[in-house]
């Protein structure tokens, strides 16, 4: 049964091996023997890419011409065994991605060792036929070979087509054949030949068709030949069509198709992909770590041993600090480091010598260069050029310069490795400090982060180190530095606490009482300062301070209705003011929160109103009070003297207006109305309305001027009439003067008069000499104001608000009282009680002192002759003053 089995699977699942055998013809006694395979090359075929672990592919031969029959056999592919007597098997499953595999089948003989390459190939569709062929034309030199004889299909009932129930197989002829040549290949036969005589001819590419010629046939015998070596690189298979025709009958056979597959020969070197091949590695690499890869291809047959490519290391330049500090994968081409020891700054480049050969290296070879760059790695470690610094920086300062320490570095400039970061580790708990690379990246600077305290802690003590940007590549110490920071004492200004303080008061407190002290403290306890204190900022002048304790008394009354007062807030601004050679000055500010008294009585804001005397409209009077809810409504009005015989006054429903109605009609005219309003403690006061009463009826008042209503049409054309005859008359007035002046025989001033100069004697300048003078020293007396505060302390100071003027005439007395109050206060206001200087209006005038001049009373002593001379212009001058005629 097992015998059954196996024949099926060999013949029918496998394929047939068909395998030319030496045939050995009787020799000479001088022949010699040589031991080997019985064939060039085994190729097994198979029906499918996926094979089963334990089946048997074919058997191969091996004769050491002595009469052994069973040998050691070894298979490259671990995947295969071959059994003493030939047998290959598979030892487990095996796919074929590329449609074949290729590996070599080996034994040893006389201590030599002997290899045949084996294919296995998978033909598609051969599995459903009944006969398979696998031909080869590769036997082993020296032995005689029969020619394989292809038979066309047998066809049924003489010349008649059939259909084929042969498949031809390939025939399998190797690339590169030395000859002779023309070399017959196969024998091509009909199944006719012997009842007719049969010519043979091929057609198709390599025999009619390009390249025409290759293969040729007699026409006769059927002998196939090819006439030159073939070389699979230019292309791996040829189709030919086989025609036999009987002689005088026609067409003895269908076409048969013959394919001729070209077998690789090993014949094509490797040839690396680029040359050389360039790489880096860290000269900080442990042995086995990955550099780079070469790779080289090879252009025989994928997949087989012709193209299996291996690669060797052959040389190192320079061979230091050892000759083998690279090595390389031979199936892959990758390079890995091999022994420790890279130093850059000693050994920056090296250059291997790679082989690549084919035959898993044992077949033709190329050479190629790979260049390895040794690149830098953190192996040196940053120092400190000075490893202790003493440094002495002033308190209250922040980003003040501490030191700066210089570093060097080993490593390449400018690389992460050679670049430097700092870090403080001791010293600074607190994180007053802060430590950062220079621009030049070898250096650090150490500035205050926060204000230094001098009476807190005067000394700091700090541990630096320095590392890289990136970690070092090898264990190395790390570089430390002491920083010695001592603190400078400096002046500091007292301190209120707290720096904004709140009280509580009520506003009618006394004048002279005590509102709150408010001391500040000198921070600076190694020295003995003592503090006095003044206010900064009053915008009402309310309050005094002791300026040697700091307790605030009333000046003057507080008011919470005052501008000066927001949202019940009166603020005032404190200053400290210690003794030092520079004095400092601290500042506080002192916010006043002003408990409301009832010291405000209700008034009335509409001061004017307007009413018709018949069914007059009743007017609606806003009342206000400036204290608080609980010193203001609910309101109650009273009219008062004679108002209240011709008005009515009551209050609104809400107790907030005060509804006036006029109850008696009254002539047009001007009346008064007095009202006393008082507030819910009743505080009152008496407000003044002036009431318009006009002649109309309702709500719709509308008040005419009776001088201009008794004014008729003929009154005006009078007034128009007076007008104009005022006019004329003025018109009149004119001419009469024009005429008149004309009559006189010489103008006093000439109409040809050329003026050279023109003097305004209204002037009361000083003179020539003293026109260009300075108008600034007129303000001397504003801008020379003593500054009495310091300039390094600059308190913020509301500019007080005045009061606009009020409607209410009653209220003018309260308007003048508080804006003379932000008078006092206001900075920008000038010293009206302070020295006014005026300016020099200088001296040496040509003119000479009015003084000079004598009176007309001596005119007579004059000799104003002279002015005749001086023209025209003088000459009316000369008759005035000299007792001419006219």
């Amino acid at each position: 049964m097992y015998s059954k089995q196996m024949g099926a699977f060999w013949f029918v699942e496998l394929g047939v091996l068909i395998l030319f055998l030496q045939a050995v013809k009787p020799g000479s006694s001088e022949s010699k023997c040589l031991p080997g395979f019985n064939s060039e090359i085994y190729i097994f075929k198979v029906e499918r890419n996926h094979l089963q672990s334990g089946r048997r592919l074919g058997k191969v031969v091996f004769d050491d011409c002595t009469s052994r029959t069973s040998f050691l056999f070894h298979s490259e592919d671990s995947r295969f065994k071959v059994d003493g007597d030939g047998t290959l098997k598979l030892k487990r499953g095996l796919t074929l991605h590329n449609g074949h595999k290729e590996f070599y089948v080996s034994t040893q003989s006389k201590g030599k060792k002997i290899t045949v390459p084996v294919r296995v190939l998978h033909e598609a569709g051969h599995g459903h036929h009944h006969n398979h062929h696998e031909m080869t034309t590769q036997p082993k030199p020296g032995a005689s070979l029969s020619l394989p004889v292809l038979n066309f299909p047998k066809s049924s009932g003489g010349l008649k087509r059939r259909k084929r129930d042969w498949v031809i197989p390939p025939i399998n002829f190797p690339e590169n054949d030395r000859g002779p040549f023309p070399k017959n290949m196969v024998q091509i036969r009909s199944n006719n030949d012997k009842e007719v005589k049969i010519q043979y001819s091929i057609t198709g590419a390599g025999a009619d068709l390009p390249p025409v010629g290759l293969f040729t046939v007699d026409k006769n015998s059927g002998t196939l030949y090819v006439t030159q070596p073939l070389d699979r690189e230019k292309k791996d298979k040829y189709i030919l069509l086989a025609h036999a025709v009987a002689v005088g009958a026609g067409t003895a056979e269908d076409p048969m198709e013959i394919i001729v597959k070209v077998i690789d020969m090993n014949d094509n070197k490797p040839v690396f992909t680029q040359n050389p091949f360039t790489g880096t590695v860290p000269e900080a690499s442990k042995p086995d770590d990955e550099v780079m890869q070469v790779t080289a291809t090879d252009a025989d047959e994928e997949g087989s041993a012709n193209s299996d490519v291996r690669y060797t290391i052959i040389s190192q330049e320079p061979p230091l600090p050892s000759p083998n500090m690279f090595v390389i994968n031979s199936v892959t081409g990758g390079i890995r480091v091999n022994a420790a020891g890279l130093d850059r700054e000693k050994y920056s480049k090296y250059t291997l010598e790679i082989q690549a050969a084919d035959m898993e290296g044992n077949g033709l070879t190329s050479f190629g260069k790979a260049i390895i760059t040794v690149t830098d790695s953190n192996d040196n470690a940053p120092q400190f050029v000075t490893p202790s610094y003493t440094v002495s920086v002033p308190e209250n300062k922040v980003d003040a310069l501490v030191v700066k320490m210089p570093v060097t570095d080993g490593d390449e400039p400018h690389s992460s490795a050679w670049a430097t970061t700092y870090k403080i580790v001791d010293g600074d708990p607190q994180g007053l400090f802060s430590v950062s690379t220079g621009p030049s990246k070898l250096e650090g600077i150490i500035t205050t982060a926060k204000p230094l305290d001098f009476e807190k802690n005067n000394k700091y003590t700090l541990l630096v180190i320095v590392q890289n940007e990136v970690p070092f590549a090898i264990s190395m110490p790390t570089s430390t530095a002491t920083v010695v920071v001592n603190v400078e004492d400096v002046n500091e200004a007292p301190v209120f606490t707290p720096v904004e303080k709140i009280i509580r008061k009520p506003e009618d407190l006394p004048v002279d009482s005590d509102l709150v002290l408010y001391p500040a403290t000198d921070p600076d306890t190694a020295r003995s300062q003592k503090v006095t204190y003044k206010i900064r900022n009053d915008p009402a002048g309310w309050l005094s301070i002791n300026k040697d304790t700091g307790l605030i008394k009333v000046k003057s009354l507080m008011d919470r209705e005052s501008t000066f007062v927001q949202d019940n807030k009166y603020s005032v601004i404190v200053l400290g003011i210690d003794n030092d050679e520079i004095p400092a000055t601290g500042t506080g500010t002192l916010i006043i929160e002003l408990e409301d008294v009832n010291d405000n009585a209700p008034t009335i804001d509409e001061s004017v109103i307007k009413v018709c005397n018949k069914e007059s409209s009743p007017q609606l009077l806003s009342v206000t009070d400036k204290d608080s809810a609980g010193f203001a409504a609910p309101y109650t009005v009273q009219l008062q003297g004679s108002s209240q015989s011709n008005w009515t006054a009551r209050m609104n429903d809400t107790k907030t207006g005060i509804i006036l109605t006029l109850k008696t009609m009254l002539d047009s005219g001007d009346y008064t109305v007095v009202l006393r309003v008082s507030d819910i403690q009743g505080l009152h006061h008496d407000s003044t309305i002036q009431a318009s009463v006009c002649d109309c009826k309702g709500a719709d008042v509308q008040c005419t001027d009776k001088a201009v209503a008794g004014f008729g049409i003929s009154s005006i054309l009078g007034i128009l009439g007076a007008v104009l005859l005022l006019l004329l008359l003025s018109l009149l007035l004119l001419m009469f003067l024009r005429k008149r002046g004309g009559e006189k025989k010489e103008p006093l001033l000439q109409e040809d008069d050329v003026r050279d100069n023109i003097y305004y004697y209204d002037e009361e300048g000083g003179g020539e000499d003293d026109q260009d003078f300075d108008l600034s020293v007129l303000h001397k007396g504003l801008d020379n104001r003593p500054d009495v505060f310091r300039n390094d302390i600059a308190p913020t100071m509301a500019r007080p608000e005045y009061r606009p003027r009020p409607a209410n005439p009653a209220d003018i007395g309260n308007f003048i009282d508080d804006n003379l109050k932000a008078a006092d206060n206001d900075p920008t206001a000038p010293p009206y009680d302070s020295l006014l200087v005026f300016d020099y209006e200088g001296g040496g005038s040509e003119a000479g002192s009015l003084s000079s001049l004598n009176s007309s009373n001596s005119g007579d002593d004059q000799d104003y002759d002279l002015l005749q001379e001086w023209g025209p212009r003088f000459k009316k001058l000369s008759d005035m003053y000299g007792g001419g005629e006219d």
